[in-house]
């Protein structure tokens, strides 16, 4: 043993000594790499836009796309027809959607088996089926299944209904998880007042949970809004056109995709102020949390 023994120190010393320190292969700092990195980044998209100037014929693009002579003949009717009822099947669709997914969101967290079965089933269904396919069967599968039957104000009752049965699925999971995310000490404190679990609910927990979700309904709103242009499966009428129906017909009869861009800047216009709201939102309650 005394062979491996050294004055206090003096082993770890030589050992700190003789190793030596991390080096990098290129002797670059991670400043210095970080700046290669974002140079190389501006140097693509330069190279890109370069490219794009050199390759692309934007002459014709302008003519096809950006065309400043059919912007009267399609403006006015992009809006006074395609974007109203492009809101309307919106909203309806959104309130529809609303009352239900929290209606299945509180069956979601029944005690009671058999709600939580069938909330499971309806999300699992809506969730996993095609929206389009919401749309055609409710459109031209629902006459041959009830022939006496139809739903009120076609298309706008369809398109209600179908927008309503699909968002209402994805609502329900979004309000289950802000019913969750609500401490369970007020829910146990409203019961030792005397409240019944219904009562609860309705007057301490849900208005607590549709707070706390506010921001991905929000954007579920975002989502229905270009959902909205499934309408076009279903058969409708020139009156009763959305935004994509309307911007299609009218690109087929100028033989011209300037109405393309403009029903797209169209819902921009809706979009884009929609999801500045959902960010104002989330920083709202990032800052009260």
């Amino acid at each position: 043993m005394d062979r491996y023994r050294a004055e206090p120190g003096h082993l770890m010393t030589d050992t700190l000594k003789a190793e030596p320190g991390p080096r990098t292969r290129t002797g670059l700092t991670p400043r210095q790499r970080r700046n290669f990195g974002v140079g190389g980044q501006y140097v693509a998209l330069v190279a890109v836009v370069v490219i794009a100037i050199a390759v692309v014929d934007w002459s014709r693009i302008q003519d096809n796309f950006f065309n400043p002579d059919m912007l009267g003949k399609v403006w006015p009717e992009l809006f006074t027809i395609g974007l109203v009822n492009t809101v309307i099947y919106t909203v309806s669709g959104y309130a529809l959607g609303f009352f239900l997914g929290l209606l299945i969101a509180v069956m979601r967290l029944s005690s009671l088996r058999l709600n939580r079965l069938l909330a499971h089933g309806y999300i699992e269904i809506f969730r996993g089926v095609p929206a389009l396919l919401v749309f055609l069967i409710l459109a031209f599968g629902l006459p041959i299944a009830m022939p006496d039957r139809e739903l009120p104000f076609p298309p706008y009752g369809t398109v209600a209904l179908a927008l309503g049965l699909v968002s209402a699925a994805y609502m329900a999971e979004t309000f289950r998880a802000g019913i969750q995310a609500v401490p369970k000490g007020q829910i146990e404190a409203a019961r030792s007042l005397g409240m019944s679990a219904p009562r609860a609910m309705v007057t301490i927990v849900l208005p607590q949970a549709i707070r706390i979700v506010i921001p991905p309904l929000t954007n579920e709103l975002i989502l229905l809004f270009k959902d909205s242009s499934l309408v076009f499966a279903i058969g409708i009428t020139a009156g009763t056109a959305d935004l994509s129906k309307i911007g299609n017909d009218l690109a087929t009869e100028h033989s011209n995709s300037t109405p393309f861009v403009l029903a797209g800047l169209t819902y921009l216009l809706i979009t884009v102020p929609l999801g500045y709201v959902v960010r104002r939102l989330e920083a709202r309650q990032a800052k009260a949390r």
